[in-house]
């Protein structure tokens, strides 16, 4: 079982390092489906897996200047105290309770197709933008659009641990559209650092990650990503977004069968 999960977190990890996405929402789902995880479980630990590592991606983009810290700012007021909030709630209801379990498979299922949403349709919303400039939100409304559209993703990611990535970058794109892809993935990754460590703190406190399932999928996702970020150069992007988009889509099925 050991080596299936380093293969799998090397698996997942060359995808995400091919991609830039994937991270929580082929993780999750699949230790829940392959491995049996409870829902919960691999909530919190696939939280606590994209802490490490997106705090690694942050330190990068810090150096190159690709973080827009401001933006940082404005989204971790809504997705911060959304992700205690969500947290306490879990722990009201029984995160470990086998009928939030299902609730928390279903909403794994939703933020799936959100995903294959934002992976999709990407590149059309971002040339609709562009193309109705007087739509574009500024001053006080896009701070407020900002603002709940981070709690909206603290809320998805402390249930899911799905949202920080595809979902996030597609929200980035529709709200500051003048961001360069660099500047969208460096904001992005910075701002789900602390969301990712407090939701993760959140299941720490509700028992629900599993640390040794963490520490083994470290061991296969870090080289896994590695050699993905190396060979994005030799296969095209859009295949590799249909793949993983397809492959969501079987995913999100399953979930709810």
């Amino acid at each position: 079982m050991t080596l299936s999960f380093v293969v799998s977190g090397f698996a997942v990890g060359l995808l995400v390092g091919m991609t830039g996405v994937g991270g929580g929402s082929l993780m999750t789902p699949l230790l829940t489906l392959l491995f049996g995880v409870p829902p919960s479980v691999a909530v919190g630990t696939d939280l606590a897996f994209a802490a490490l590592t997106k705090g690694v991606g942050t330190f990068t983009h810090r150096l190159r200047g690709t973080v827009h810290w401001e933006i940082v700012r404005r989204l971790c007021l809504g997705a911060l105290p959304a992700a205690v909030l969500a947290s306490v709630a879990l722990s009201q209801f029984g995160a470990l309770d086998k009928n939030i379990g299902q609730i928390i498979r279903y909403v794994i299922a939703g933020s799936v197709c959100l995903t294959v949403v934002a992976l999709l349709f990407k590149r059309k919303m971002l040339a609709w933008i562009n193309a109705h400039p007087e739509r574009q939100l500024q001053g006080r409304a896009l701070v407020i659009a900002t603002v709940a559209s981070g709690a909206v993703l603290g809320i998805l990611v402390t249930v899911s641990s799905i949202g920080a990535g595809a979902i996030g970058a597609t929200l980035l794109v529709m709200l500051y559209p003048r961001l360069t892809a660099a500047e969208v993935a460096g904001t992005d990754i910075a701002y789900a650092v602390p969301l990712t460590a407090i939701a993760a703190v959140g299941h720490w406190w509700l028992g629900s990650i599993n640390w040794e399932l963490l520490l083994t999928l470290l061991v296969g996702s870090v080289p896994g990503i590695t050699i993905g970020a190396y060979a994005a150069r030799a296969v095209p992007e859009r295949f590799l977004r249909g793949l993983l988009a397809f492959t969501l889509v079987g995913v999100a099925f399953k979930l709810i069968s």
